[in-house]
């Protein structure tokens, strides 16, 4: 179910997917925005990505899962609470047949906004 051509919006990628996926999708976006509601979506790496100060967070739909892509350091600070999820170098896999863990996503999106922060101050 991964993505057959390149999307230049988030819109755009979102819309190839089933309707069950696009609203899950569609929260998880939701969510970054308002955390986050400075932050400038594009595509990046073919991902939805949002953008402040630099790449804040990506996140992807696949065939089983939902992916969202926050910093190795950042998967390390929530170690405890992703470790019901398979994760990746700096990644982390959100099952398509699962409820989404907004609030974590949340958190996690306030944590890498907060360094975001700290990295422009330096």
């Amino acid at each position: 179910m991964e993505t057959t051509r390149t999307s230049k919006t988030i819109d755009e990628y979102i819309v190839q997917f089933p309707e069950d996926v696009q609203r899950k999708l569609q929260r998880v976006r939701q969510a970054i925005h308002e955390e986050a509601p400075l932050a400038v979506e594009k595509i990046s790496y073919q991902m939805p990505t949002f953008y402040f100060r630099g790449s804040l967070i990506h996140f992807a739909a696949f065939q089983h899962h939902i992916g969202l892509y926050p910093l190795p350091e950042t998967l390390e600070t929530f170690a405890k609470d992703l470790a019901p999820y398979k994760q990746g170098k700096g990644s982390v896999q959100f099952p398509l047949d699962q409820e989404l863990p907004l609030e974590l996503i949340r958190r996690i999106v306030r944590f890498r906004l907060a360094q975001a922060l700290k990295k422009k101050e330096k």
